[in-house]
């Protein structure tokens, strides 16, 4: 959410920045936020003068009793009593009107950094560096659900039986793989100075809206019925919502923050859930980084973020590329976004296993998350980052360490969290 003092002061640049998202049917929200807050102003300036000719005439009352106007005193304490509906009313219009505007300030999209792209889709994000050389064996790389098959490594049948599409369960060595790439990426970020958590899986609805678009809660989120919670889609959601009208002081900033968590997605929209895979599903484990910071360090932490993923992947051998996001593709809290990708070898291209995100200080603001400073109080900027997310992860690190033989390499950051084991399928 921007600034209001943004729309009154520059319309013209909110409106020019829906255009460079492509989202010319909400420009009209500009006009009618500017027409909405002229009335709000208008109603608080009643609602004020109101208020100030209450306190007079309050005052006059005892002056009256004193002097023996007990008929004066008595048509004082009867236009204080009228003041009150009247108060009353101009109230509830300003709240009504409050209402309206966030309710539209809420769809307007967050200011894009100039850096951004243009482009309407994710078809015209632009690449931006690539690390590790990319590999095709002369092998044939079968498809993920096949070497995790050899592997005894998941069943989908079952999962389909108890849950339907778009879930697994992983067994054997896979799922111990997948703990393991999970307990790296938790102390990986830990030697890099990160606070390790594990948030509540399920929050509130004011914490959803704070964190995320209406868009993005309706194709994502899960609801619990008859309650005001929802399933997290990422861990992020309740790591941005534990500092909810939370005050900070300067010296503890900034917060870095790694966590752990279970997601829940519904994948809504056209890309679909898999009949066999584990790419795009209901179901994953994500380890996540996530920083609140002063605005002016937001673009440096943002930088150092996608390239702790970077080398996170590195490490594992795993050739990945930075893809920027457009303007068409940015979600509208955010200010600027880069995927990362690995590297498929069955499939020559990359796909993406990661994304960072600064949304400047949009979630702050929704969120009543404050700075109190010696200048003031201000909003903080947040940041969140994908340090791993297997399965998904899995299909890239499968793919790139399997053998000629039908095994699987394993690295050597990963071998302490495995037994040992330097292979798996022997």
């Amino acid at each position: 959410m921007i600034d209001i003092r943004l729309i009154r002061t520059n319309p013209e640049q909110v409106k020019e920045n829906i255009k460079k998202k492509f989202q010319d049917e909400k420009l009209v929200l500009v006009d009618e936020v500017l027409a909405l807050d002229k009335q709000l102003r208008e109603a608080i300036a009643q609602g004020d003068a109101l208020r100030n000719k209450r306190n007079v005439v309050s005052k006059q009352i005892g002056a009256l009793m004193g002097q023996g106007k007990k008929a004066e005193a008595e048509a004082a304490k009867a236009e204080v009593a009228a003041i009150g509906p009247q108060m009353a009313e101009w109230k509830e219009k300003q709240d009504t009107l409050s209402a309206q505007i966030r309710e539209r300030m809420l769809v307007i999209p967050n200011i894009i950094d100039d850096s951004v792209p243009i482009g309407k889709d994710d078809s015209e994000n632009v690449e931006v560096e690539r690390f590790g050389e990319p590999v095709v064996p002369e092998f044939e790389v079968p498809y993920h659900i096949d070497i995790m098959e050899r592997l005894n490594g998941v069943d989908l049948d079952s999962a389909r039986k108890t849950s339907g599409n778009g879930f697994y369960y992983l067994k054997g060595d896979v799922a111990r793989l997948h703990s393991a790439i999970l307990s790296y990426a938790r102390d990986f970020m830990i030697d890099r100075g990160f606070t390790y958590y594990v948030p509540p899986f399920m929050i509130r609805s004011s914490v959803v809206t704070g964190v995320m678009s209406f868009a993005e809660m309706e194709n994502m989120m899960y609801k619990i019925e008859g309650e005001d919670l929802y399933l997290i889609g990422t861990s992020e959601h309740s790591m941005i919502g534990k500092f909810i009208d939370t005050i900070l002081a300067p010296q503890e900033l900034p917060q870095a923050l790694t966590s752990y968590s279970p997601c829940f997605r519904k994948e809504v929209g056209a890309h679909g859930i898999e009949e066999r895979g584990v790419y795009r599903i209901h179901q994953f484990e994500k380890q996540e980084m996530v920083v609140v910071c002063q605005p002016e360090e937001s673009m440096d932490w943002f930088h150092k973020l996608y390239g702790y993923t970077v080398e996170f992947f590195r490490s594992l051998d795993i050739p990945v590329r930075t893809l920027e996001c457009c303007s068409g593709d940015l979600a509208d809290l955010k200010v600027k976004s880069i995927d990362v990708e690995a590297w498929s070898p069955r499939q020559q291209k990359y796909f993406e296993v990661g994304s960072c995100s600064n949304l400047g200080d949009a979630q702050a603001r929704r969120l009543g998350i404050r700075v109190k400073g010696e200048k003031g109080t201000y909003f903080p900027h947040t940041l969140n980052n994908t340090v791993v997310a297997p399965p998904r992860m899995l299909i890239a690190f499968l793919e790139n360490n399997l053998q000629a033989d039908g095994t699987i390499r394993i690295p050597e950051p990963l071998r302490m969290y495995m037994g040992g084991k330097d292979r798996l399928g022997q």
